[in-house]
């Protein structure tokens, strides 16, 4: 008897694929994917043609996912979820998924760049600190895990809104005291400053709370997913031990980002 020992091709896909395809299970995410873009149902056609599949390519891979319980044929013969996948995200608090993927990343980029750290997300229209990491320095400035703040005045908070659909920020904005006593011209310059956030990608703020505090946050997650957080380094101007230029951080900041996101799932 031969023992096979070549290795299996490696797939050619670049970027976010994986390294080895395994067609079947990529062809059952994407019909999952799409069906909860669309949140309508589609049939069998349409999702070949949105797909650009053939529609006998998914025949057998709708009945599978229906078998099991994770779609709904409608009676016009269109395909959607049902509440499985998320009885199944339940199981698990988004919050304790973040902090587990967070830590080594955070601990990390702390011991390296000697500053603060503190992840956040956005819990019933206030700024929530999930974890705080602090310098290994005598002086120095942290956060307290647990605590909440405004959504709207802090930069952490401003990054995340910046990073939010319109529509659910929007409403956020429109709940809050801290918005609505703005004048029409405050309002503007604020929409306005939380769209140069999106699009550089981070947020810088001096003395926004306190004099001679410096914060510099990134987000982490996509605009489109449910689960968004913001990654921020808080910094004490005139320790010996703070960085004299905060932006020199921001390589590192947004490479701590981008693994917790990549490790929770949610990049």
């Amino acid at each position: 008897m031969t023992r096979r020992t070549d290795n299996p091709p490696e797939a050619t896909d670049t970027g976010t694929r994986p390294k080895y395809a395994v067609p079947a299970v990529e062809k059952a995410l994407d019909i999952l994917e799409l069906l909860s873009a669309q949140a309508v149902p589609m049939t069998q056609a349409q999702l070949a043609r949105a797909l650009g599949r053939e529609p006998g390519e998914l025949f057998r891979m709708l009945s599978a996912l229906e078998g099991r319980g994770y779609l709904r044929r409608e009676d016009n013969g269109g395909y959607t979820l049902t509440l499985k996948l998320f009885e199944l995200s339940r199981t698990h608090s988004p919050h304790d998924q973040l902090l587990r993927a967070a830590t080594a990343p955070m601990r990390e980029l702390v011991d390296t760049i000697r500053e603060s750290c503190h992840l956040s997300v956005l819990h019933r229209d206030q700024l929530l600190v999930l974890t705080q990491v602090d310098a290994p320095t005598p002086i120095r400035l942290s956060v307290e895990a647990g605590s909440l703040h405004s959504a709207v005045d802090t930069l952490s908070g401003q990054v995340l809104l910046a990073n939010s659909p319109e529509a659910e920020r929007d409403e956020l904005l429109s709940r809050r005291a801290e918005f609505q006593r703005k004048t029409a011209q405050e309002r503007t310059a604020y929409l306005a400053m939380l769209q140069k956030m999106k699009e550089d990608g981070w947020g810088y703020a001096e003395n926004a709370r306190f004099v001679g505090g410096r914060d510099l946050s990134v987000p982490i997650g996509s605009a489109q997913g449910r689960t968004r957080a913001v990654l921020t380094i808080a910094s004490l101007q005139g320790t010996h031990t703070a960085h004299e230029d905060l932006f020199e951080l921001l390589p590192r900041l947004r490479k701590c980002a981008e693994d917790i996101g990549r490790i929770a799932g949610i990049a």
